[in-house]
């Protein structure tokens, strides 16, 4: 489905749903599952693999809560990987829209209202969060984020998208899954970045919103330094390279925008 045909969505059919990739934060996912619980929104949980004592507290949360459902992975497989089996599950279930957010308790969940009001406003765009850091981000990953920053306004020739690495955001499931269908997604910690690049590929229009994002004292990240590293290094390469024939229908479609905005 194109961006125009995902447009039909409107705010009466409006159907959102949380989305939470986790892998082993034990410790932060029942308070992130209550503050979103708290705006009456059903939340999917998909278990990558995570250890025996994180599966008992999911388990326990899901017979709990009757709006919680749980998938569950045998093994973990990444970040993206959750998200995709997440981002399908609830498209199939007939969600129109999916909230992601991170399970460590790194973004604010009262600001749930604040995306899916977004969401209802502007069905057919992707709302990405904008974060507004506090004292707890460590420098060097706040400076790395603006390499990533420079190369995916290269990729989409805009600076229409933000901020692509905050992992809080609302899709349009219709069109983001028809691009899953399309070409499978990056399994690890590069999906975030690539998904958002490519749905701008498609004509999705982006909305950013701007929300507080902390890093919590002795919080678990699983970004691996090297290695994820190395691979948002050969996604900016594909994406740079995949812009290239791309390139004459985005600066039409940014000719277009500012021809409208006079």
């Amino acid at each position: 489905m194109s961006a125009q045909q995902a447009s039909a969505v409107t705010a009466d059919s409006f159907r959102p749903c949380a989305l939470i990739p986790i892998y082993n934060h034990k410790e932060t996912i029942v308070a992130t599952v209550k503050a979103l619980r708290a705006h009456r929104l059903p939340v999917v949980i998909v278990d990558d693999g995570s250890d025996e004592a994180t599966q008992a507290v999911l388990q326990a949360l899901a017979a709990k809560e009757t709006a919680v459902k749980l998938i569950r992975l045998p093994r973990n497989g990444g970040k993206g990987r959750a998200l995709t089996a997440g981002l399908i599950a609830l498209r199939d279930e007939g969600h129109t829209h999916a909230l992601q957010i991170d399970a460590d308790g790194q973004h604010n969940a009262g600001d749930a209202p604040r995306f899916l009001a977004e969401g209802r406003a502007h069905p057919s765009a992707l709302v990405c969060g904008h974060p507004v850091y506090d004292q707890s981000v460590p420098r060097s990953r706040l400076y790395g984020r603006y390499i990533t920053h420079v190369c995916v306004w290269l990729e989409t020739l805009s600076f229409t998208l933000r901020d692509s690495m905050c992992g809080y955001r609302l899709y349009p499931l219709e069109a983001t899954c028809a691009e899953i269908d399309r070409k499978p997604l990056p399994a690890r910690m590069d999906f975030d970045t690539e998904v958002a690049v490519r749905l701008i590929w498609q004509g999705v229009p982006v909305r950013n919103l701007r929300t507080r994002v902390i890093y919590p004292k002795n919080g678990l990240s699983h970004f691996r330094m090297l290695h994820d590293n190395l691979r948002i290094s050969a996604m900016h390469t594909r994406l740079l390279l995949g812009m290239l024939p791309r390139a004459p229908v985005l600066l039409w479609r940014k000719r277009r925008r500012a021809a409208c905005a006079i």
